[in-house]
């Protein structure tokens, strides 16, 4: 049996469904609003429950838990690495941060947990998730209603680039490693993914220039690429509403894309996809269209 964490938020969900449609597997949906009837309650934050959710689990699909200070993260972590090994769950898929992303400061609980994890009882596969697609595609999006009034598309990118990836060939790539996973356990054998660490990079690097150019494309005129300071970002994000650590790791980002370290060439992930990856570029016009910015010009009602 596989039971994947974290179905309510986007990366766990599309895990779940993309295993949920296999008629061989036996798959359960882990969340912390579960109520043990059709989702079971796997709330990180509850030590003492963990164990009795993770029962009867063989391959455990353990979605990193982020949206919180480093601390409570490895807490989190800590917590369902405990239980999964008192439950006697047989191999933990874990998805991780993709090597390039060393410096960042997000990486800190993701490092710890892969460590703790190798220390564990069961077998262990980790999956280095690239950065999200996200990234350059909300910025785009977010750029582009000023775009198309001043003609520049200004972000704190230096002259770096960043390989991200979309979210959904990460999720491919978490349902073939658990499904394959659970076969070999079924089969009596040892999963051929254990022991792995896989880097799942995007394969496509964007720049602040690729933006610009996209945008350019998609309203029909042209955008140039202005660098900001990170200091001109770090004021516009304090009204965000954001939380002060994120802010932090918001800020860890573009200092590290500025710095051209979070562009990668490094990655396992097309040999474990099924087609090519996602292309990046179509991702970004296709959202900047979506929001109503094709071959916008000054001035136009639409």
């Amino acid at each position: 049996m596989i039971l994947v964490t974290g179905i309510s938020g986007s990366l766990g969900g599309l895990v779940y469904r993309g295993l949920s449609t296999r008629d061989d597997l036996t798959v359960v949906a882990g969340s912390r609003s579960g109520d043990d009837t059709a989702t079971r309650r796997i709330d990180f934050d509850d030590p003492a429950a963990l164990t009795a959710g993770l029962r009867g689990v063989d391959v455990l699909v353990m979605i990193s838990a982020g949206y919180a200070e480093d601390d409570v993260v490895i807490g989190r972590h800590g917590a369902v690495v405990d239980a999964a090994a008192a439950a006697g769950v047989r191999h933990v898929i874990y998805t991780s941060l993709a090597g390039s992303g060393d410096l960042m400061t997000i990486a800190l609980p993701h490092r710890w947990t892969e460590k703790r994890l190798a220390a564990a009882p069961f077998e262990v596969t980790i999956l280095r998730n690239g950065l999200y697609a996200e990234v350059p595609v909300g910025l785009a999006v977010a750029g582009a209603a000023a775009s198309a009034e001043s003609g520049v598309f200004a972000a704190p990118f230096g002259t770096g680039r960043i390989s991200v990836v979309a979210r959904e060939d990460l999720a491919e790539v978490a349902v073939r490693v658990s499904a394959e996973t659970d076969r070999d356990l079924a089969a009596g054998r040892r999963s051929r993914h254990a022991g792995k660490v896989y880097e799942l990079a995007g394969v496509t690097a964007i720049g602040g220039s690729d933006i610009a150019e996209i945008l350019s494309g998609s309203m029909g005129r042209p955008v140039n690429y202005l660098p900001i300071s990170l200091t001109e970002m770090r004021n516009m994000l304090q009204g965000s509403g954001l939380e002060p650590y994120q802010i932090t790791h918001t800020l860890s980002l573009f200092a590290n894309l500025g710095a051209g370290l979070l562009e990668s060439s490094d990655t396992d992930l097309p040999e474990l996809l099924p087609t090519a990856p996602r292309d990046v570029r179509t991702l970004i016009t296709d959202a900047v269209r979506a929001g109503g910015y094709q071959s916008v010009s000054v001035g136009s009602t639409r």
